[in-house]
């Protein structure tokens, strides 16, 4: 059984999930249409990125910059900026993007939220940057709480629960015999919208 992963089909039962690089791509299609809300004419995205090489971390390069082109953005792949995935080498990037960039970029994609929190509230004293659309990837409980608070504008988060739970129950079919296969969870694009009910539901999965 794969969970969310990228592997050979003939080496596993079936597929549960999303997919990092098709949840990055949600994620950057929404976030193209957020900057166009906020004022947005010249939409360019810089991507404050995990660990260079990481499977991982391709995947989510990759949607992000197919997600921001086709929606008629502009990905600046030469400026894609390596934190190995710490808020604290994220902080860093964001100060460099902000040097270059003191007029503002309309769109900070992330590879995880504690990156995007970081980066986000590194720019909060920039007027330049308060219109900037600043994406995180996993919809953490405190992506949901920050984003609430004003510090993240959204967040791209696979359904971990389903995950897990379809993964399961796709095992007990297999092993009784019943007829199973790959499915597909969907994406969560967080936002101010639907952040307090991620939170309500985080309590529920871990009662």
């Amino acid at each position: 059984m794969a969970f969310d992963t990228d592997i050979d089909s003939d080496k596993c039962l079936a597929f549960i999930g999303t997919g990092n690089k098709n949840a990055a791509k949600e994620g950057a299609l929404a976030a193209v249409e957020a900057a166009k809300e906020a004022g947005w004419e010249e939409i360019k995205c810089i991507e404050i990125a995990g660990v260079q090489g990481d499977a991982t971390n391709t995947a989510r390069m990759e949607g992000y910059e197919e997600g921001i082109t086709e929606a008629g953005g502009e990905f600046l792949t030469d400026e894609v900026q390596y934190a190995d995935a710490t808020a604290t080498k994220a902080v860093d990037a964001m100060n460099g993007i902000m040097g270059r960039y003191p007029d503002g970029i309309a769109i900070i994609c992330s590879n995880n939220d504690d990156m995007a929190i970081a980066a986000a509230r590194t720019a909060q004293a920039n007027p330049a940057y308060a219109n900037t659309i600043f994406l995180g990837f996993d919809g953490q409980q405190s992506a949901c709480e920050a984003i609430l608070e004003g510090n993240l504008t959204m967040s791209a988060a696979q359904n971990n629960y389903d995950i897990g739970y379809k993964a399961v129950e796709n095992m007990v079919k297999y092993l009784q015999g019943e007829e199973y296969g790959d499915v597909d969870t969907g994406t969560e694009i967080v936002t101010k919208d639907n952040a307090q009910d991620r939170i309500d539901r985080f309590a529920e999965w871990l009662a």
